[in-house]
């Protein structure tokens, strides 16, 4: 059986190669190094060491992930040819070393292939050493090739592996800007664990990619983030201002508050969230997107003091939810269409709801929801199963006979029966609305806008003209309302 022996080649220095590793190089009927661009490899060659390496591979390929599948290749066809292959990577086999995945990957089903990794003192030991980290208290090692996959960590220390030039600098600058800021400080450190070669240094994010001596050989270290007050925030920041609001210390309004009055709060900043996107406001939006997400919070840390849920079982519950309620995505079902997508989504909520008759799918429609999409969703819900008009015309033909309902009982003394009448003339019209695919919550506030426009026209038409709206007749303000109407005031004014 042929041998692989893959070896860590330490930081830097001579004198942090293990003689377990020195004995293997030595050994070797072929020494294969990642790359010569380690400082290790003067040492390597006083010792008349002979080796080969890949640092053609990087010039042939700028793509980093392509040069380590090919290294991993070219490592197991020559472990065929040879009996003791050794392949010496610089700092520690397992640490920041893809080409050692991607080998131990090729070879899980090769039975005539024996793999030995040999330890070593790695890049991460010489930087905590240097930098005097205590790794006791949380330590995140990214490669800098992978923090589109590899999420920091602003609680503990982060360590950023193989920033190889400015480039890969500047990218990471970009990515660390958007979680902690520009004025984060961070440090740069060249040549970790040797004595007189290395180099730290201290500095704001926004000026890593400006330092000159950057090479293969440079790691990022971004300390953990102590305190509340930042540059930049996140989810788990939020969650624990909340939690502090509602402390023995925190806010006298905020601890009072329970989920039954906080109900107004969620509705009226949902609503702001649409008259944002209907100004086309992207701050706005993304502020008051920010206010519902704070009641989210708010309900989770009441529920979480009660013991009845928290925030993660939140998050968990719609992630589940989404990955079941789309097994077109992540599951292997084929659904092509958007139309297929939402009746198998319907088929899924039923199930999971175990509603068993279709009155209960309507009674499922949510009691206080806005009274126009209620009765849209209901309407729609029935016509499912058949219970709808055939044509437009027959809902038609709904409005009229309710509006003569409602003419004989509206000067009668039976209050409850106009608000009954009144209620089916406004459910007729909702069908029309629905056949004529018109969402009637947004069309009735569409009218209301109209005709707060149209109102402002007649305000300012009484102004220029000195009159108070309160001394004028109702014909007089119909009559501006009329020239509103014909002048097209309010779509000229819809800005």
């Amino acid at each position: 059986m042929n041998k692989l022996f893959i070896v860590g080649l330490g930081p830097g220095l001579s004198d942090s190669i293990t003689i377990g590793t020195l004995t293997k190089l030595e050994e070797a009927d072929k020494l294969f190094l990642r790359t010569e661009k380690h400082p290790i490899v003067s040492y390597l060659k006083e010792k008349e060491i002979i080796f080969d390496t890949f640092d053609k591979m990087y010039e042939k390929n700028t793509v980093f992930e392509k040069v380590y599948e090919d290294i991993a290749r070219e490592i197991i066809n020559a472990v065929k040819k040879y009996r003791n292959v050794v392949y010496a990577v610089p700092g520690h086999p397992y640490v920041g070393e893809k080409s050692v995945e991607y080998i131990l990957n090729f070879c899980k089903d090769c039975a005539d292939i024996s793999i030995e990794i040999v330890p070593a003192v790695s890049s991460v030991d010489a930087i905590i050493a240097d930098l005097k980290i205590d790794p006791i208290y949380g330590l995140k090692i990214i490669d800098a090739l992978s923090l589109d996959t590899q999420k920091l960590d602003k609680r503990c220390h982060n360590i950023i592996l193989q920033i190889y030039d400015r480039l890969v600098a500047s990218e990471i600058k970009l990515k660390l800007a958007e979680i902690y800021g520009d004025n984060y400080e961070v440090t740069l450190i060249k040549n970790a664990g040797m004595k007189k070669r290395k180099i730290i240094k201290t500095m704001p994010i926004y000026s890593i990619d400006r330092i000159s001596w950057i090479d293969y050989l440079t790691s990022l270290y971004i300390p953990p983030i102590e305190g509340l007050f930042q540059e930049k925030y996140d989810i788990y920041d939020l969650l624990e201002i909340m939690k502090i609001l509602r402390s023995e210390k925190g806010c006298p309004w905020d601890k009072e508050q329970t989920h039954k009055s906080l109900e107004k709060y969620l509705i009226e900043e949902s609503y702001e969230v649409i008259d944002a996107i209907e100004k086309e406001s992207d701050d706005k939006i993304a502020e008051e997107l920010g206010d519902v997400l704070l009641q989210v919070v708010f309900h989770s840390q009441i529920a979480a003091e009660r013991g009845t849920f928290n925030f993660d079982e939140v998050v968990d519950g719609i992630c589940k939810k989404m990955i079941g309620r789309h097994p077109h995505v992540f599951g292997k079902e084929e659904i092509k269409t958007s139309k297929a997508v939402l009746e198998k989504w319907d088929e899924l909520k039923k199930e999971e709801k175990d509603l068993n008759s279709y009155t209960e799918v309507l009674k499922d429609v949510p009691r206080y929801m806005p009274a126009l999409m209620r009765s849209y969703k209901v309407q729609e819900k029935a016509a499912k199963v058949g219970f709808d008009w055939d044509r437009v015309e027959d809902a038609f033909s709904k409005i009229y006979e309710e509006l003569e309902e409602l003419k004989e009982v509206y000067k009668g003394k039976n209050k409850e029966k106009v608000i009954e009448e009144i209620g089916d003339l406004i459910f007729a019209v909702v069908n029309v609305a629905r056949f004529l695919e018109v969402d009637p919550e947004d069309a009735t506030h569409k009218t209301v806008e109209k005709f707060i426009k149209r109102f402002s026209y007649i305000e300012n038409s009484a102004m220029k003209n000195g009159q108070k709206l309160e001394d004028m007749t109702l014909s007089d303000m119909d009559k501006l309302w009329n020239e509103a109407k014909m002048n097209n005031f309010d779509k000229k004014n819809e800005k």
